[in-house]
């Protein structure tokens, strides 16, 4: 019989080489994974985190310390994307992914955004991987959030409110895209490359620089474009629009009521409430 000091190792050795490598093995999560995504403007932003849940805990000062980083969930990384550059409570932010982490206080809140997207909490946080810190604060919740989230309120066309909810508690801030001069790009572009009977792209171009108030001879060359291939009622109002904007009500009344006629005529018809609407409030 051979030595036990002998034996041991072998049958060690040979149990693990006998052992199959570890099957993948999927199971719900405590904290299920979530994602959320929202065009502001024309501009992308997606966020991928985990949904921890109160379970009779106290969250605030409790499971979730207060004056330390959070990952801001639960598991990996909580990972916010940006398609493009943008302004976070007015700070700068290149476009890219980036770890969200959150260190929260009783009232004032850190919000940080990190290049290390690849950590698992934060024990191995580093301070030198911030790209960007702001401030924002606390307020309390409409009703009590049991599932973390992580929502858009706020929508506007260049700006949006982004709010984490749980428990009692709300922390929000803001985050601002570029969209006039990218929106001015893109319609420049798809007005030159428009077909000779296309007179939509060049009617929207226009729209889009009436609506935000921009760019208005620009507007006033599409509008012409567009009512050289087809005038009807959309054109014409747009062309009564600039006139308004331009301070001549009445020669812009006189236009909108050109256009009701367009409208009126065309086959199908047109709904002209709009024009209706403009005319009402451009005669007061």
């Amino acid at each position: 019989m051979k030595p036990a000091s002998r034996v041991a190792p072998t049958l060690a050795m040979a149990a693990a080489t006998a052992s199959p490598a570890l099957a993948q093995l999927d199971l719900p999560r405590p904290s299920p994974k979530a994602t959320v995504s929202q065009v502001v403007g024309l501009t992308t932003i997606s966020l991928s985190y985990c949904r921890p849940g109160v379970k009779g805990r106290t969250v605030w000062g409790g499971l979730v310390p207060f004056d330390q980083p959070w990952r801001t969930g639960a598991n990996e990384a909580t990972t916010i994307t940006f398609s493009d550059p943008v302004t976070i409570n007015g700070s700068e932010l290149p476009a890219g992914t980036y770890a969200l982490l959150t260190i929260p206080g009783k009232e004032s809140w850190t919000v940080v955004f990190s290049k290390d997207t690849a950590s698992w909490g934060t024990n191995d946080y580093k301070p030198a991987d911030d790209v960007l810190r702001v401030k924002t604060t606390s307020r309390r919740a409409a009703a009590p959030v049991e599932w973390m989230e992580l929502r858009f309120d706020a929508l506007a066309t260049e700006s949006a409110e982004l709010v984490l909810a749980w428990d009692k508690l709300e922390v929000a801030f803001t985050v601002k895209v570029e969209v006039i001069e990218k929106a001015l790009t893109t319609a420049r572009k798809a007005v030159a490359e428009a077909k000779s009977d296309d007179w939509r792209t060049s009617y929207r171009a226009a729209a889009f620089c009436l609506d935000a108030k921009t760019n208005l001879d620009e507007a006033g060359q599409w509008l012409e474009q567009s009512a050289k291939i087809k005038p009807g009622y959309y054109n014409t109002l747009g062309k009564a629009r600039l006139t308004a904007l331009r301070g001549n009500q009445a020669e812009a009344v006189t236009l909108a009521r050109k256009a009701i006629d367009l409208g009126r005529a065309a086959d199908p018809k047109t709904d002209v409430s709009q024009a209706e609407g403009f005319i009402a409030e451009w005669t007061k």
